[in-house]
């Protein structure tokens, strides 16, 4: 089976490659250099050279606040229309797509957790473009995985884990919002997911994909940081203002259907942090 991975420079292309690499199984890593998403002529000839069967789609923009802003344009183009592009190219080629979203395409409105057909409505432009992304997988190609995630973190690239961990080198207190509530994510595990999807040939559609439990970004801190020397104290979002709407609640009903088991956040997290020896 040949495999594209785009975004292979990102935080879960770098994952995906380190699994697959564990597991003996060759694959194509693509970045903008080789694989600009953007440029269908470049899609084009990239497919009818490569002749990927499964492309793992990992290529995104992820800058959530800059996308409210100077970074709109790139984040309808690469989230949006590069996804079409792809997509496309999929179906002409007659290549399973994965695709990674987000939840933002959700309003996080609701109080119970958020099931894949639920209604969507994206409140800041990256959870928009990303939307605008499933809908063109959705139309353009027909053997697709949808996967959304949530708080995502893991050994490369930047993510709040780190940043927690950083701020706690320079700072005796750190503030962290307690008022939004989600699902984190370990890269590793979210990897593990979409080739189970793929390996197993589970039924193509959309799913939901983090780590089981619930927790706010305060107690994700609190438990990154409960070994270090730092006091985390929670404060609302009023008090920590950014440029994107981030949702209230925003967590997804877990695809336990698939037989697939998704470690505990706390878990997760403590076998990341044992990994990377922080």
């Amino acid at each position: 089976m040949k495999i594209l991975i785009t975004g292979g420079n990102g935080q879960l292309g770098n994952e995906l490659q380190h699994l697959l690499d564990e597991r003996n199984i060759a694959y194509e890593a693509a970045d903008v250099a080789t694989l600009d998403i953007t440029k269908p002529e470049m899609v084009e000839e990239y497919f009818a050279k490569n002749r990927p069967e499964v492309v793992y789609h990992c290529a995104a923009y992820t800058a959530v606040d800059k996308a409210e802003g100077e970074g709109k344009e790139a984040n309808e183009l690469i989230n949006a229309t590069g996804t079409e592009i792809v997509a496309k190219a999929c179906e002409k080629y007659a290549a399973t797509l994965v695709y990674i979203s987000t939840d933002y395409v959700f309003n996080g409105e609701k109080k119970t957790e958020y099931f894949p057909d639920d209604p969507k409505g994206p409140k800041n432009e990256y959870g928009r473009a990303k939307l605008l992304g499933e809908q063109a997988v959705q139309k353009y190609c027909s053997k697709y995985y949808i996967v959304r995630t949530a708080w995502v973190y893991g050994q490369w690239g930047h993510n709040f884990v780190y940043t927690m961990q950083n701020l706690a080198k320079t700072h005796d207190v750190l503030t962290v919002v307690d008022d939004q509530v989600g699902r984190p994510t370990w890269a590793r595990t979210l990897a593990e997911f979409i080739t189970y999807l793929v390996d197993n040939k589970i039924a193509y559609g959309v799913y939901h994909c983090c780590n089981d439990g619930e927790c706010s970004w305060y107690d994700f801190a609190s438990e990154i940081l409960k070994d270090k020397d730092v006091e985390v104290k929670p404060v609302t979002s009023d008090q920590f203002p950014q440029d994107a709407f981030r949702p209230s609640y925003s967590v997804m009903h877990l695809a336990k259907e698939t037989g697939f088991k998704f470690p505990q956040w706390q878990d997760a997290l403590h076998e990341f942090l044992n990994e990377v020896g922080a």
